[in-house]
């Protein structure tokens, strides 16, 4: 196991296009770090130079007390595994899962020994003797996991690895790869464009945007103290509310000059109003919502429609009698987030 310290890490290109722009921050000892944004965001290029698939242009990479700028990635005690799986095909698992072990000219009764240990763990046991070709999707995912485990790294790096994987399947795998993670205790960065492995999954998150840091915090963190619009429409699904208001007359007003919230002293002009679609209130309330179309998802409901002329999402349970109509709708105080118009920040 180990701590990963990246120092004002950055990495442009011959090109000059610069993909990942200065970035600092700590991984702790067998800590569960997602990287999430959309895709170009730079999380990939992030966790590639993290293995030393690309080069580094600036700052300085740690793994545990040891920089490791220009380690081959064969000596960096890291474990990879990939979108794609990258099986050889003509192998057994049983062979797939040992073979890095015996490209290090491990004994074959050590080979052996992890190999069924590593197996028992993902339930691969009854399948070591076929070939990749006559496994499903998640199961191949497990050899590769299989033959990252059996390395016994001090840091594991998943590279979008449930991508290729049906909506069901990718549920099933990552209770799997966090539980797995869990239990060897090994440190992990994971990198994905799916926000909700990354809440389901992470111990912390880094948001990603245009190769900068938007956020670093606990899913809760993000989630309910977004620090821009950018993680506030990001995370979630439905995503946070963003709307235009004001500060005018004393309050925070509605584009409809509905007023929703006290303003601050002295405060005025426009700003962006964000809340949860959970967290609106239907029924009394100072605000209108048009909705114009119910959707349902069996334990719960989504309302789409408009507040003050702008898209909104609240969401109800399954047994709200909310139709297609107008409501009011309460805006809890205590749920409301304000971002700067122009930059986006949380004020």
């Amino acid at each position: 196991m180990a701590t990963v310290t990246l120092d004002q890490l950055r990495k442009v290109y011959p090109n000059g296009f610069e993909a990942v722009k200065p970035c600092s921050f700590r991984i702790e000892d067998g800590e569960f770090l997602v990287l999430v944004g959309p895709s170009g965001c730079g999380k990939s290029t992030l966790l590639r130079m993290v293995a030393g698939l690309e080069e580094i242009t600036e700052g300085e990479l740690s793994i545990g007390e040891r920089v490791v700028n220009t380690v081959d990635p064969a000596d960096r005690d890291i474990a990879m595994v990939f979108q794609n799986y990258a099986l050889y095909p003509h192998m057994t698992v049983r062979k797939n899962i040992g073979y890095g072990l015996k490209n290090r000219r491990t004994p074959a009764a050590e080979i052996a020994a992890k190999v069924e240990e590593a197996a028992r763990m993902l339930n691969l046991t009854d399948y070591l003797d076929r070939k990749p070709a006559q496994l499903s999707g998640g199961q191949r995912q497990r050899v590769a996991m299989g033959r990252a485990i059996v390395r016994d790294p001090a840091l594991f790096l998943f590279d979008e690895p449930l991508s290729n994987l049906d909506a069901k399947l990718r549920n099933q795998m990552r209770i799997e790869i966090k539980a797995l993670q869990r239990r060897l205790g090994v440190t992990a960065i994971y990198v994905t464009h799916d926000q909700v492995e990354a809440m389901t999954m992470a111990d912390r998150i880094v948001v990603l945007n245009g190769g900068r840091i938007e956020q670093i915090g606990t899913p809760s963190e993000i989630y309910h103290q977004p620090a821009s619009t950018f993680v506030a429409s990001f995370m979630g699904a439905p995503p946070m509310n963003l709307i235009e208001a004001s500060f005018a007359e004393g309050a925070v007003r509605l584009a409809d000059g509905t007023a929703v919230l006290t303003a601050p002293s002295g405060r005025s002009g426009p700003i962006t109003l964000g809340i949860r679609p959970e967290d609106v209130r239907i029924g009394d309330g100072e605000a209108t919502f048009d909705v114009a179309l119910v959707e349902e998802l069996g334990a719960h409901r989504l309302l789409h429609g408009q507040v003050a002329g702008q898209p909104f999402t609240a969401h109800v349970l399954k047994d709200s009698p909310i139709t297609r109509d107008r409501h009011r709708v309460a805006l809890p105080r205590e749920a409301l987030a304000l971002f700067d118009h122009q930059t986006g920040h949380r004020l």
